[in-house]
């Protein structure tokens, strides 16, 4: 009777087993898609349209050893599908698909550069993210898939088998907006290990982001780790702030209470001044609220050395407003100055005076980046160079192609942060 209990358990297993085996051999076997796996299909990439339905399952993308990229989308019900991404113009660069027998979308696209991307899909004209690819990006209310191509130039923004710094979301108050308010803050590797006091860099985002957006767009928490492990930048604390005035935290994740609406805009019917409104924000609140209130709550929780020469401010774009703002109304208060694709449109003599008090407090560099074709901020970026190169700053122009874009922000990021507190 046990042998006859053993035999029947035994045939069970191996009943069993080939049935797995026949499923795993249905669906196709894992590994890099190519000459092994042609369509791209396999177990571990998502099914179906966004991520549901009984499609084939698709790998997407996929990055060619040429480093040409394929894109696929399983979408059986449409009649047009193509893939816009920035790696051309903005996210204006669009590809059509094709359709397989098995209503799998495709196409190769190529070779691309090294660089991190963001993409869509159009489905008959509705935009849609790969939902075989869980890594996304968000640049205010855009969301986008997002692919890092290795390479030299795209080096800094992968993750590394190196130490990592924390980075942490840190509410504060800010009387200067009436506002409880949300940051994010890197410190380097070993900071919560160690006693040693860092230099500090403010680090400004552009129009129509907000904190997230050097962390998720930016990749600055990457950049600073392997600058850090290979000794090219000092360890320092980086803190990213919201730089609307009228936002407590970024969308969705400021307080919904009685007194604040889910926007983040503070009581209804309040005076703009009162609940930080555009009022305060074209006044000048945030630069304000970034030198009375920012600076003086990290300097009191976290370990900094608390001067000009180990305080230093960079943003993009409007954050580069905020920046020269910032510093010309607290000439003493930063001695590291990076302006990305912003610069002073009207130099009028004010500004220029007040430019004289700067280079008086005798910053250590004053660091300018610009995309030659960036129409929106290429002309001011010159005019800022020449009022710097009028008062003698020690300072740096930087040209680099392209225009408004984070391709730019990340390369001025990694080469402005070894710069510092040297």
């Amino acid at each position: 009777m046990e042998k006859n209990k053993l035999l029947l358990m035994f045939v069970f297993i191996v009943s069993l087993c080939l049935a797995f085996a026949a499923i795993a051999q249905d669906r196709g076997q894992p590994g890099a898609a190519g000459a092994a796996d042609p369509a791209g299909r396999g177990p571990a990439a998502g099914r179906g349209m966004m991520g549901m339905g009984r499609g084939p399952a698709v790998r997407s993308p996929e990055l060619l050893s040429d480093n040409k990229v394929t894109f696929r989308l399983s979408a059986p019900k449409a009649s047009e599908v193509a893939v816009a991404g920035d790696w051309g113009t903005g996210m204006g660069s669009r590809e059509a698909m094709t359709r397989d027998e098995q209503d799998v979308w495709s196409v190769t696209i190529g070779p691309l550069n090294p660089e991190f991307y963001g993409y869509t899909f159009s489905v008959d004209g509705v935009q849609v993210l790969d939902p075989a690819n869980a890594q996304i990006k968000r640049d205010g209310t855009r969301n986008a898939s997002v692919l890092l191509v290795p390479g030299a130039a795209s080096d800094l923004y992968a993750v590394k088998d190196v130490p990592h710094g924390t980075l942490a979301k840190v509410w504060y108050d800010s009387p200067a907006l009436n506002l409880k308010r949300r940051m994010y803050v890197y410190t380097p590797p070993g900071y919560e290990s160690s006693s040693e006091k860092y230099p500090v860099f403010y680090l400004l985002h552009g129009g129509g982001g907000d904190e997230d957006a050097w962390t998720t767009l930016g990749r600055a928490p990457q950049i600073l780790d392997n600058l850090i492990a290979h000794g090219k930048a000092k360890p320092m604390i980086v803190v990213m702030t919201n730089g609307n005035a009228n936002q407590a935290a970024a969308q969705g994740d400021a307080p919904v209470s009685s007194s604040q609406t889910p926007g983040g805009m503070g009581t209804p019917g309040a005076t703009p001044a009162a609940r930080g409104g555009m009022t305060a924000m074209t006044a000048g609140g945030f630069e304000n609220s970034l030198a009375k209130d920012v600076v003086p709550y990290i300097e009191k929780h976290y370990r900094v050395i608390a001067d000009k020469d180990n305080r230093a401010v960079a943003g993009l774009s409007m954050g580069g407003g905020h920046t020269l703002r910032v510093t010309l109304d607290n000439p003493t208060m930063f001695g590291f100055i990076g302006v990305f694709s912003a610069g002073a449109r009207n130099a009028d003599d004010e500004m220029k005076k007040q430019f004289k008090v700067l280079k008086d407090a005798n910053p250590k560099l004053y660091y300018v980046g610009c995309g030659v074709d960036d129409t929106l901020a290429y002309a001011g970026s010159q005019t800022l160079e020449g009022i710097l190169k009028e008062y003698d700053f020690k300072y740096i122009f930087r040209e680099s192609s392209g225009g408004h874009t984070w391709a730019n922000w990340r390369i001025y990021l990694s080469e402005l942060a070894p710069l510092l507190f040297k």
